[in-house]
Protein backbone atom coordinates (compact mmCIF):
# COMPACT_ATOMS: atom_id res chain seq x y z
CA UNK A 1 0.00 0.00 0.00
CA UNK A 2 1.17 3.63 -0.76
CA UNK A 3 3.23 2.94 -3.46
CA UNK A 4 2.82 5.12 -6.65
CA UNK A 5 2.61 3.56 -10.29
CA UNK A 6 2.34 6.11 -13.36
CA UNK A 7 -1.13 5.64 -15.49
CA UNK A 8 0.83 3.09 -18.00
CA UNK A 9 1.75 0.77 -15.67
CA UNK A 10 -1.84 0.77 -13.99
CA UNK A 11 -2.68 -0.05 -17.43
CA UNK A 12 -0.73 -2.97 -18.13
CA UNK A 13 -1.57 -4.38 -14.63
CA UNK A 14 -5.07 -4.30 -15.61
CA UNK A 15 -5.21 -4.99 -19.49
CA UNK A 16 -5.67 -7.74 -21.19
CA UNK A 17 -24.95 17.00 -7.78
CA UNK A 18 -28.03 17.41 -6.08
CA UNK A 19 -27.29 14.86 -3.81
CA UNK A 20 -26.92 15.71 -0.14
CA UNK A 21 -24.14 15.06 2.10
CA UNK A 22 -26.49 14.64 4.93
CA UNK A 23 -29.86 11.65 4.67
CA UNK A 24 -33.17 12.97 4.82
CA UNK A 25 -36.54 12.57 3.42
CA UNK A 26 -35.99 10.70 -0.09
CA UNK A 27 -37.97 12.16 -3.04
CA UNK A 28 -40.46 9.48 -5.08
CA UNK A 29 -38.88 9.09 -8.72
CA UNK A 30 -40.85 9.60 -10.87
CA UNK A 31 -42.66 6.84 -12.58
CA UNK A 32 -40.63 4.41 -9.68
CA UNK A 33 -41.97 0.42 -9.57
CA UNK A 34 -43.57 0.76 -13.40
CA UNK A 35 -40.89 -2.10 -14.15
CA UNK A 36 -38.88 0.02 -16.72
CA UNK A 37 -35.51 0.74 -16.50
CA UNK A 38 -33.86 4.08 -14.96
CA UNK A 39 -32.99 6.50 -17.96
CA UNK A 40 -29.18 6.38 -18.27
CA UNK A 41 -28.91 10.35 -18.01
CA UNK A 42 -25.35 12.04 -18.43
CA UNK A 43 -24.20 8.22 -18.55
CA UNK A 44 -23.96 7.74 -22.53
CA UNK A 45 -22.00 11.38 -22.80
CA UNK A 46 -19.13 9.52 -20.78
CA UNK A 47 -19.46 6.98 -23.93
CA UNK A 48 -19.29 3.98 -21.18
CA UNK A 49 -22.08 1.66 -20.16
CA UNK A 50 -22.07 2.07 -16.30
CA UNK A 51 -24.10 -1.61 -16.03
CA UNK A 52 -21.21 -3.33 -17.42
CA UNK A 53 -17.87 -1.10 -17.49
CA UNK A 54 -15.26 -1.97 -15.22
CA UNK A 55 -12.09 -1.06 -13.81
CA UNK A 56 -9.75 -1.59 -16.12
CA UNK A 57 -11.53 -0.03 -19.05
CA UNK A 58 -12.27 3.04 -16.70
CA UNK A 59 -8.49 3.24 -15.95
CA UNK A 60 -7.50 3.03 -19.82
CA UNK A 61 -9.60 5.88 -20.43
CA UNK A 62 -8.67 8.25 -17.67
CA UNK A 63 -5.40 7.43 -18.52
CA UNK A 64 -5.58 8.29 -22.22
CA UNK A 65 -7.47 11.48 -21.26
CA UNK A 66 -10.86 10.60 -22.88
CA UNK A 67 -12.63 10.21 -19.57
CA UNK A 68 -12.07 12.04 -16.02
CA UNK A 69 -12.80 10.76 -12.57
CA UNK A 70 -14.98 13.96 -11.87
CA UNK A 71 -17.28 13.14 -15.30
CA UNK A 72 -17.74 9.69 -13.63
CA UNK A 73 -18.31 10.51 -10.19
CA UNK A 74 -20.52 12.79 -11.09
CA UNK A 75 -22.73 10.37 -13.58
CA UNK A 76 -22.63 8.31 -10.51
CA UNK A 77 -24.10 11.24 -8.20
CA UNK A 78 -27.17 11.74 -10.55
CA UNK A 79 -27.86 8.04 -10.89
CA UNK A 80 -28.48 7.88 -6.88
CA UNK A 81 -30.51 10.95 -7.21
CA UNK A 82 -32.56 9.54 -9.84
CA UNK A 83 -32.78 5.63 -9.57
CA UNK A 84 -32.01 5.44 -5.64
CA UNK A 85 -35.83 6.86 -4.31
CA UNK A 86 -36.99 3.51 -5.64
CA UNK A 87 -34.65 0.86 -3.90
CA UNK A 88 -33.68 3.17 -0.65
CA UNK A 89 -30.17 1.56 -1.20
CA UNK A 90 -27.80 5.05 -0.01
CA UNK A 91 -27.75 6.72 3.34
CA UNK A 92 -25.73 9.69 2.33
CA UNK A 93 -23.20 11.05 -0.22
CA UNK A 94 -20.36 11.85 1.05
CA UNK A 95 -19.98 16.06 -0.08
CA UNK A 96 -16.54 15.81 -0.76
CA UNK A 97 -16.43 13.14 -3.85
CA UNK A 98 -16.38 15.58 -6.39
CA UNK A 99 -13.23 17.21 -4.68
CA UNK A 100 -11.73 13.91 -4.47
CA UNK A 101 -12.35 13.12 -8.00
CA UNK A 102 -10.73 16.20 -9.25
CA UNK A 103 -7.75 15.62 -7.10
CA UNK A 104 -7.78 12.30 -8.61
CA UNK A 105 -7.97 14.10 -12.07
CA UNK A 106 -4.85 15.97 -11.17
CA UNK A 107 -3.14 12.85 -10.62
CA UNK A 108 -3.68 11.11 -13.74
CA UNK A 109 -2.93 14.01 -15.64
CA UNK A 110 0.39 14.22 -14.24
CA UNK A 111 1.29 10.31 -14.86
CA UNK A 112 1.35 9.73 -10.53
CA UNK A 113 -1.78 7.92 -10.03
CA UNK A 114 -2.15 5.36 -6.84
CA UNK A 115 -2.81 2.37 -8.59
CA UNK A 116 -5.95 0.53 -10.36
CA UNK A 117 -8.21 2.20 -7.73
CA UNK A 118 -7.21 5.71 -8.29
CA UNK A 119 -10.48 7.60 -9.10
CA UNK A 120 -13.14 4.83 -9.08
CA UNK A 121 -16.06 5.69 -6.81
CA UNK A 122 -16.56 3.25 -4.13
CA UNK A 123 -19.89 2.99 -1.56
CA UNK A 124 -19.08 1.83 1.95
CA UNK A 125 -21.81 -0.08 4.22
CA UNK A 126 -22.90 2.08 7.16
CA UNK A 127 -21.24 -0.19 9.90
CA UNK A 128 -17.99 1.06 8.18
CA UNK A 129 -15.68 3.92 10.26
CA UNK A 130 -16.07 7.32 8.33
CA UNK A 131 -14.48 10.82 10.13
CA UNK A 132 -16.08 12.70 8.02
CA UNK A 133 -19.84 10.69 7.89
CA UNK A 134 -21.82 9.21 10.43
CA UNK A 135 -21.36 5.67 10.86
CA UNK A 136 -24.69 4.38 12.36
CA UNK A 137 -25.01 0.39 12.03
CA UNK A 138 -28.20 1.68 11.13
CA UNK A 139 -29.18 2.32 14.42
CA UNK A 140 -30.32 5.64 15.82
CA UNK A 141 -28.19 5.18 18.92
CA UNK A 142 -24.68 6.35 16.64
CA UNK A 143 -26.60 8.73 14.61
CA UNK A 144 -24.32 11.62 16.35
CA UNK A 145 -20.94 12.59 16.54
CA UNK A 146 -19.21 10.62 13.59
CA UNK A 147 -16.18 8.05 14.46
CA UNK A 148 -13.24 9.96 15.46
CA UNK A 149 -11.04 7.89 12.79
CA UNK A 150 -11.52 6.12 9.34
CA UNK A 151 -11.48 2.45 9.72
CA UNK A 152 -7.97 0.72 8.15
CA UNK A 153 -10.11 -0.01 5.55
CA UNK A 154 -11.02 3.42 4.49
CA UNK A 155 -7.49 4.61 4.91
CA UNK A 156 -6.24 2.20 2.34
CA UNK A 157 -8.59 3.03 -0.08
CA UNK A 158 -7.76 6.60 0.44
CA UNK A 159 -4.65 6.16 -0.01
CA UNK A 160 -5.34 4.33 -2.94
CA UNK A 161 -7.15 7.22 -4.51
CA UNK A 162 -10.38 6.03 -4.72
CA UNK A 163 -13.22 8.51 -4.34
CA UNK A 164 -15.59 7.81 -1.44
CA UNK A 165 -18.97 8.49 -2.78
CA UNK A 166 -21.26 7.54 0.28
CA UNK A 167 -22.34 5.31 2.93
CA UNK A 168 -24.97 2.14 2.24
CA UNK A 169 -27.84 1.22 4.01
CA UNK A 170 -27.56 -2.34 6.29
CA UNK A 171 -29.64 -4.35 7.63
CA UNK A 172 -29.73 -2.79 11.27
CA UNK A 173 -26.44 -4.16 13.56
CA UNK A 174 -25.76 -6.22 10.57
CA UNK A 175 -28.89 -8.89 11.56
CA UNK A 176 -28.21 -9.11 15.16
CA UNK A 177 -30.95 -7.99 17.14
CA UNK A 178 -33.70 -9.73 16.65
CA UNK A 179 -34.93 -13.50 16.37
CA UNK A 180 -37.10 -12.42 13.38
CA UNK A 181 -35.38 -9.58 12.05
CA UNK A 182 -36.03 -8.19 8.01
CA UNK A 183 -33.14 -7.62 6.21
CA UNK A 184 -32.31 -4.24 4.34
CA UNK A 185 -34.27 -2.79 7.44
CA UNK A 186 -32.47 0.12 9.62
CA UNK A 187 -34.09 2.64 11.91
CA UNK A 188 -31.68 5.33 10.06
CA UNK A 189 -32.18 4.34 6.43
CA UNK A 190 -36.02 2.52 6.07
CA UNK A 191 -36.00 -0.52 3.95
CA UNK A 192 -33.83 -1.20 1.06
CA UNK A 193 -35.56 -3.13 -1.84
CA UNK A 194 -34.03 -5.89 -4.11
CA UNK A 195 -33.91 -3.74 -7.13
CA UNK A 196 -34.97 -6.58 -9.86
CA UNK A 197 -38.53 -7.30 -8.06
CA UNK A 198 -39.02 -4.06 -5.78
CA UNK A 199 -41.65 -6.00 -3.59
CA UNK A 200 -38.66 -8.46 -2.91
CA UNK A 201 -36.10 -8.61 -0.09
CA UNK A 202 -32.52 -7.63 -0.37
CA UNK A 203 -30.83 -9.81 2.19
CA UNK A 204 -28.50 -10.37 4.42
CA UNK A 205 -27.10 -7.43 6.19
CA UNK A 206 -25.26 -5.81 3.10
CA UNK A 207 -28.55 -5.21 1.59
CA UNK A 208 -27.42 -1.54 0.47
CA UNK A 209 -24.07 -2.22 -1.21
CA UNK A 210 -25.53 -4.85 -2.84
CA UNK A 211 -28.42 -3.65 -4.36
CA UNK A 212 -26.51 -0.33 -4.94
CA UNK A 213 -24.16 -2.71 -7.05
CA UNK A 214 -27.35 -3.95 -8.77
CA UNK A 215 -28.88 -0.41 -9.14
CA UNK A 216 -25.17 0.99 -11.00
CA UNK A 217 -24.97 3.49 -7.95
CA UNK A 218 -21.43 3.05 -8.00
CA UNK A 219 -18.41 1.14 -9.30
CA UNK A 220 -17.74 -0.94 -6.35
CA UNK A 221 -18.75 -1.29 -2.89
CA UNK A 222 -17.67 -2.50 0.25
CA UNK A 223 -19.25 -5.29 2.40
CA UNK A 224 -19.15 -7.34 6.00
CA UNK A 225 -19.63 -10.58 6.48
CA UNK A 226 -19.74 -13.06 9.67
CA UNK A 227 -21.93 -15.68 7.70
CA UNK A 228 -23.55 -14.94 4.25
CA UNK A 229 -23.69 -10.97 4.76
CA UNK A 230 -21.70 -10.32 1.99
CA UNK A 231 -22.58 -13.28 -0.48
CA UNK A 232 -26.58 -13.70 0.32
CA UNK A 233 -26.79 -10.24 -0.71
CA UNK A 234 -24.62 -10.36 -3.61
CA UNK A 235 -26.38 -13.47 -4.70
CA UNK A 236 -29.82 -12.17 -4.61
CA UNK A 237 -28.51 -8.75 -6.21
CA UNK A 238 -27.14 -10.46 -9.13
CA UNK A 239 -23.65 -9.01 -8.49
CA UNK A 240 -20.28 -10.53 -6.97
CA UNK A 241 -19.45 -10.64 -3.88
CA UNK A 242 -16.05 -12.37 -2.09
CA UNK A 243 -16.15 -12.57 1.79
CA UNK A 244 -12.17 -12.90 1.75
CA UNK A 245 -9.90 -15.10 4.22
CA UNK A 246 -10.46 -14.59 7.87
CA UNK A 247 -7.78 -11.33 8.50
CA UNK A 248 -6.92 -10.31 5.22
CA UNK A 249 -8.75 -7.13 5.50
CA UNK A 250 -8.34 -5.51 9.09
CA UNK A 251 -11.29 -5.60 11.20
CA UNK A 252 -10.21 -1.96 12.37
CA UNK A 253 -13.12 0.39 13.26
CA UNK A 254 -15.42 -1.94 11.44
CA UNK A 255 -18.61 -2.32 14.14
CA UNK A 256 -18.43 -5.97 15.11
CA UNK A 257 -20.58 -9.18 16.21
CA UNK A 258 -17.71 -11.28 16.33
CA UNK A 259 -13.43 -10.95 15.99
CA UNK A 260 -13.53 -14.21 15.37
CA UNK A 261 -15.62 -14.71 11.93
CA UNK A 262 -15.95 -10.88 11.09
CA UNK A 263 -14.23 -9.69 7.63
CA UNK A 264 -15.41 -6.62 5.47
CA UNK A 265 -14.71 -8.01 1.82
CA UNK A 266 -15.54 -6.16 -1.86
CA UNK A 267 -18.70 -6.46 -3.73
CA UNK A 268 -18.81 -5.81 -7.64
CA UNK A 269 -20.75 -6.14 -11.04
CA UNK A 270 -18.06 -8.14 -12.09
CA UNK A 271 -15.04 -10.58 -10.49
CA UNK A 272 -12.23 -8.38 -12.03
CA UNK A 273 -13.43 -5.04 -10.19
CA UNK A 274 -14.00 -7.10 -7.43
CA UNK A 275 -10.27 -8.53 -7.28
CA UNK A 276 -8.70 -5.24 -7.62
CA UNK A 277 -10.73 -4.34 -4.98
CA UNK A 278 -9.34 -6.89 -2.57
CA UNK A 279 -5.65 -6.16 -3.71
CA UNK A 280 -6.06 -2.76 -2.09
CA UNK A 281 -7.99 -3.34 1.11
CA UNK A 282 -5.60 -6.47 1.86
CA UNK A 283 -2.47 -3.78 0.97
CA UNK A 284 -1.36 -5.60 -2.16
CA UNK A 285 -1.40 -8.69 -1.71
CA UNK A 286 -3.99 -11.70 -2.46
CA UNK A 287 -2.83 -15.15 -1.28
CA UNK A 288 -2.80 -18.03 -3.90
CA UNK A 289 -2.28 -15.45 -6.49
CA UNK A 290 0.74 -15.41 -8.48
CA UNK A 291 1.00 -11.87 -7.97
CA UNK A 292 -1.35 -8.70 -6.24
CA UNK A 293 -2.81 -8.56 -9.60
CA UNK A 294 -2.36 -11.92 -11.03
CA UNK A 295 -6.20 -12.83 -10.92
CA UNK A 296 -7.68 -10.17 -13.29
CA UNK A 297 -6.68 -8.25 -16.46
CA UNK A 298 -6.07 -11.10 -19.00
CA UNK A 299 -8.90 -12.25 -21.26
CA UNK A 300 -10.73 -15.38 -20.78
CA UNK A 301 -9.01 -18.62 -21.70
CA UNK A 302 -11.43 -21.12 -23.51
CA UNK A 303 -10.07 -23.79 -22.07
CA UNK A 304 -10.02 -22.40 -18.24
CA UNK A 305 -12.32 -24.60 -16.50
CA UNK A 306 -10.43 -27.69 -18.07
CA UNK A 307 -9.41 -30.23 -15.84
CA UNK A 308 -11.06 -28.24 -12.84
CA UNK A 309 -12.91 -30.28 -10.52
CA UNK A 310 -15.70 -28.78 -8.70
CA UNK A 311 -17.83 -30.23 -5.66
CA UNK A 312 -21.71 -28.92 -6.09
CA UNK A 313 -23.70 -29.33 -3.12
CA UNK A 314 -26.85 -28.90 -4.27
CA UNK A 315 -28.47 -28.08 -1.18
CA UNK A 316 -32.10 -29.30 -2.49
CA UNK A 317 -33.69 -27.70 0.69
CA UNK A 318 -33.64 -24.37 -1.27
CA UNK A 319 -36.20 -25.78 -3.40
CA UNK A 320 -36.63 -27.61 -6.98
CA UNK A 321 -36.07 -24.43 -8.97
CA UNK A 322 -32.55 -23.69 -7.75
CA UNK A 323 -32.12 -27.41 -8.16
CA UNK A 324 -32.50 -27.20 -11.58
CA UNK A 325 -30.85 -24.00 -12.11
CA UNK A 326 -27.58 -26.08 -10.38
CA UNK A 327 -28.51 -28.69 -12.65
CA UNK A 328 -27.94 -26.61 -15.97
CA UNK A 329 -25.23 -24.63 -14.34
CA UNK A 330 -23.15 -28.07 -14.07
CA UNK A 331 -23.94 -29.07 -17.25
CA UNK A 332 -22.61 -25.47 -18.50
CA UNK A 333 -19.42 -25.88 -16.60
CA UNK A 334 -18.74 -30.09 -17.72
CA UNK A 335 -19.42 -28.70 -21.60
CA UNK A 336 -16.08 -25.66 -20.91
CA UNK A 337 -14.06 -28.96 -19.71
CA UNK A 338 -14.82 -29.23 -15.46
CA UNK A 339 -15.27 -31.93 -14.14
CA UNK A 340 -18.69 -31.67 -11.49
CA UNK A 341 -19.09 -33.97 -8.75
CA UNK A 342 -21.66 -34.20 -6.31
CA UNK A 343 -20.62 -34.10 -3.04
CA UNK A 344 -22.17 -33.02 0.64
CA UNK A 345 -19.24 -31.52 3.08
CA UNK A 346 -20.20 -33.03 6.60
CA UNK A 347 -20.77 -32.41 10.17
CA UNK A 348 -23.31 -29.38 8.96
CA UNK A 349 -25.82 -30.04 11.81
CA UNK A 350 -23.46 -29.74 14.55
CA UNK A 351 -22.16 -26.44 12.93
CA UNK A 352 -25.97 -25.12 13.08
CA UNK A 353 -26.09 -26.19 16.97
CA UNK A 354 -23.20 -24.28 18.13
CA UNK A 355 -22.24 -21.11 15.71
CA UNK A 356 -25.30 -18.80 17.38
CA UNK A 357 -24.48 -19.80 20.90
CA UNK A 358 -20.82 -18.99 19.91
CA UNK A 359 -21.58 -15.64 18.50
CA UNK A 360 -23.66 -14.58 20.98
CA UNK A 361 -21.20 -14.68 23.75
CA UNK A 362 -18.53 -12.79 21.29
CA UNK A 363 -20.80 -9.94 20.54
CA UNK A 364 -21.10 -9.31 23.99
CA UNK A 365 -17.52 -8.75 24.39
CA UNK A 366 -16.80 -7.12 20.96
CA UNK A 367 -19.88 -4.82 20.60
CA UNK A 368 -18.47 -3.40 24.33
CA UNK A 369 -15.26 -2.78 23.11
CA UNK A 370 -16.13 -0.61 20.11
CA UNK A 371 -19.40 0.91 21.99
CA UNK A 372 -16.76 2.39 23.97
CA UNK A 373 -15.31 4.42 21.75
CA UNK A 374 -18.48 6.13 20.30
CA UNK A 375 -20.38 8.67 21.54
CA UNK A 376 -23.92 7.31 22.58
CA UNK A 377 -24.73 4.29 24.53
CA UNK A 378 -21.39 2.78 26.10
CA UNK A 379 -22.17 -0.78 26.59
CA UNK A 380 -24.72 -3.19 25.30
CA UNK A 381 -27.06 -2.66 28.41
CA UNK A 382 -27.12 0.86 27.34
CA UNK A 383 -28.03 0.09 23.92
CA UNK A 384 -30.75 -2.09 24.90
CA UNK A 385 -32.14 0.46 26.95
CA UNK A 386 -32.12 2.88 24.05
CA UNK A 387 -33.70 0.81 22.09
CA UNK A 388 -36.25 0.79 24.57
CA UNK A 389 -36.90 4.20 25.22
CA UNK A 390 -36.76 5.10 20.96
CA UNK A 391 -40.22 3.88 19.51
CA UNK A 392 -38.05 4.61 16.02
CA UNK A 393 -36.08 1.36 16.31
CA UNK A 394 -39.17 -0.57 16.62
CA UNK A 395 -41.33 0.37 13.43
CA UNK A 396 -40.35 -2.87 11.46
CA UNK A 397 -39.57 -5.46 14.36
CA UNK A 398 -40.21 -4.88 17.83
CA UNK A 399 -37.32 -7.65 19.29
CA UNK A 400 -34.06 -7.06 20.24
CA UNK A 401 -33.83 -11.08 21.67
CA UNK A 402 -30.24 -11.74 20.09
CA UNK A 403 -29.21 -8.47 22.23
CA UNK A 404 -30.91 -9.79 25.44
CA UNK A 405 -29.43 -13.71 24.68
CA UNK A 406 -25.79 -12.14 24.31
CA UNK A 407 -26.36 -10.34 27.77
CA UNK A 408 -26.85 -13.44 29.24
CA UNK A 409 -24.64 -16.02 27.10
CA UNK A 410 -21.32 -17.36 29.01
CA UNK A 411 -18.40 -15.06 28.68
CA UNK A 412 -15.18 -15.68 25.98
CA UNK A 413 -13.10 -16.90 28.84
CA UNK A 414 -15.59 -19.39 30.24
CA UNK A 415 -14.54 -23.17 29.77
CA UNK A 416 -17.93 -23.85 28.37
CA UNK A 417 -17.45 -21.15 25.41
CA UNK A 418 -14.04 -21.83 24.68
CA UNK A 419 -14.97 -25.93 23.91
CA UNK A 420 -17.93 -24.11 21.51
CA UNK A 421 -15.32 -22.02 19.61
CA UNK A 422 -12.51 -24.51 19.74
CA UNK A 423 -14.96 -27.52 17.79
CA UNK A 424 -16.72 -24.92 15.55
CA UNK A 425 -12.99 -23.97 14.34
CA UNK A 426 -12.31 -27.73 14.07
CA UNK A 427 -15.15 -28.95 12.08
CA UNK A 428 -15.98 -26.08 9.77
CA UNK A 429 -12.38 -26.44 8.66
CA UNK A 430 -12.52 -30.15 8.27
CA UNK A 431 -16.00 -30.32 6.36
CA UNK A 432 -14.30 -28.30 3.78
CA UNK A 433 -10.69 -29.67 3.54
CA UNK A 434 -12.04 -33.39 4.20
CA UNK A 435 -14.44 -33.01 1.40
CA UNK A 436 -12.15 -30.96 -0.93
CA UNK A 437 -9.35 -33.84 -0.90
CA UNK A 438 -11.79 -36.41 -0.78
CA UNK A 439 -12.64 -35.31 -3.71
CA UNK A 440 -9.34 -33.92 -5.48
CA UNK A 441 -11.27 -30.58 -5.87
CA UNK A 442 -10.42 -26.90 -6.68
CA UNK A 443 -13.55 -25.15 -5.17
CA UNK A 444 -17.13 -26.45 -3.76
CA UNK A 445 -19.79 -25.07 -5.27
CA UNK A 446 -23.54 -24.82 -3.92
CA UNK A 447 -26.36 -21.99 -4.39
CA UNK A 448 -25.98 -18.90 -2.96
CA UNK A 449 -29.76 -17.93 -2.22
CA UNK A 450 -32.78 -18.96 -2.86
CA UNK A 451 -35.30 -16.80 -5.03
CA UNK A 452 -35.63 -13.51 -2.83
CA UNK A 453 -38.92 -13.74 -0.72
CA UNK A 454 -41.08 -11.03 0.14
CA UNK A 455 -40.08 -8.13 2.52
CA UNK A 456 -42.56 -8.52 5.56
CA UNK A 457 -41.84 -6.45 8.44
CA UNK A 458 -44.47 -8.56 10.46
CA UNK A 459 -43.22 -12.06 9.20
CA UNK A 460 -39.30 -11.22 8.76
CA UNK A 461 -36.67 -13.35 6.76
CA UNK A 462 -37.07 -16.76 5.23
CA UNK A 463 -33.51 -17.28 5.16
CA UNK A 464 -31.94 -20.40 6.61
CA UNK A 465 -29.07 -20.62 3.77
CA UNK A 466 -26.76 -23.11 4.98
CA UNK A 467 -24.20 -22.72 1.84
CA UNK A 468 -21.83 -19.86 3.47
CA UNK A 469 -21.95 -21.22 7.25
CA UNK A 470 -18.84 -23.34 6.54
CA UNK A 471 -16.36 -21.13 5.08
CA UNK A 472 -17.70 -18.20 7.69
CA UNK A 473 -17.34 -20.20 10.77
CA UNK A 474 -13.79 -21.60 8.79
CA UNK A 475 -13.00 -18.38 7.71
CA UNK A 476 -11.95 -19.66 4.61
CA UNK A 477 -12.71 -17.44 1.51
CA UNK A 478 -15.97 -17.51 -0.34
CA UNK A 479 -17.22 -16.10 -3.55
CA UNK A 480 -20.69 -15.44 -5.19
CA UNK A 481 -21.05 -14.99 -8.85
CA UNK A 482 -24.53 -15.07 -10.60
CA UNK A 483 -25.41 -18.32 -11.86
CA UNK A 484 -29.13 -17.25 -13.29
CA UNK A 485 -32.64 -16.42 -12.68
CA UNK A 486 -35.46 -17.64 -11.37
CA UNK A 487 -38.89 -15.89 -12.29
CA UNK A 488 -36.92 -12.68 -12.76
CA UNK A 489 -34.84 -13.33 -9.39
CA UNK A 490 -31.40 -14.01 -9.54
CA UNK A 491 -29.80 -16.60 -8.08
CA UNK A 492 -25.91 -17.53 -7.23
CA UNK A 493 -23.44 -19.63 -7.72
CA UNK A 494 -21.29 -20.20 -4.47
CA UNK A 495 -17.71 -21.08 -4.74
CA UNK A 496 -15.36 -21.94 -1.40
CA UNK A 497 -12.11 -22.82 -1.20
CA UNK A 498 -8.92 -24.01 1.45
CA UNK A 499 -7.26 -21.33 3.85
CA UNK A 500 -6.15 -18.33 2.45
CA UNK A 501 -6.89 -19.53 -1.22
CA UNK A 502 -8.35 -16.23 -2.33
CA UNK A 503 -6.36 -15.32 -5.57
CA UNK A 504 -7.13 -19.07 -7.05
CA UNK A 505 -10.78 -19.23 -6.02
CA UNK A 506 -10.95 -15.49 -7.74
CA UNK A 507 -9.23 -16.90 -10.72
CA UNK A 508 -11.83 -19.67 -11.22
CA UNK A 509 -14.77 -17.46 -10.00
CA UNK A 510 -13.85 -15.32 -12.95
CA UNK A 511 -13.68 -18.51 -15.71
CA UNK A 512 -17.15 -19.49 -13.90
CA UNK A 513 -18.68 -16.12 -14.91
CA UNK A 514 -17.50 -15.69 -17.91
CA UNK A 515 -18.68 -19.27 -18.60
CA UNK A 516 -21.99 -18.61 -17.11
CA UNK A 517 -22.50 -15.15 -18.68
CA UNK A 518 -25.44 -14.98 -16.40
CA UNK A 519 -25.55 -11.30 -14.92
CA UNK A 520 -28.82 -9.12 -16.66
CA UNK A 521 -29.57 -5.54 -15.44
CA UNK A 522 -32.46 -5.44 -13.32
CA UNK A 523 -35.88 -4.09 -14.37
CA UNK A 524 -37.80 -2.40 -11.04
CA UNK A 525 -40.30 -4.55 -11.70
CA UNK A 526 -43.26 -3.58 -8.79
CA UNK A 527 -43.78 -7.97 -8.20
CA UNK A 528 -44.04 -10.90 -9.67
CA UNK A 529 -45.63 -14.46 -8.93
CA UNK A 530 -44.95 -17.03 -6.72
CA UNK A 531 -41.89 -19.16 -6.41
CA UNK A 532 -41.26 -21.68 -4.84
CA UNK A 533 -40.36 -19.49 -1.81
Amino acid sequence: MGKRCTAALIVALVAGSVVTGVPGPRAQAGEAGTGSPPPAGSARSLGVDLDTVTIPELQRRMADGSLTSSALTAAYLRRIETVDPRIHAVLRTDPTALRQAAASDVRHRRGETRGPLDGIPVLLKDNVDTRDMPTTAGSLALAGRPPGTDAALVSRLRDAGAVILGKTNLSEWANFRAEKPTSGWSAVGGQTNNPYVLDRNPCGSSAGSAAALAASLSQVAIGTETDGSIVCPAGMNGVVGHKPSLGLVSRAGVVPISAEQDTAGPMARNVTDAALTLSVLSGGRIPGAPDALGVVGRPAHPDALRGRRIGLWRLSSLGPQVDALMTRTAKRLRSAGAEVVEVTPPYQERLAALEFPALLSEFHRDIDAYLATRTGPRDLTGLIEFNRRHPAERTCFVGQELFERALAAPSTTSPEYRAMRAELKDLSRRSIDETMAAHRLDAIASPTNPPAWTTDCARGDNDVIPSSTPAAVAGYPSLSVPAGFVNELPVGLLLMAGDHQDGRLLSLGAAVEHRLDAWRAPRYLPTVGKTDQ
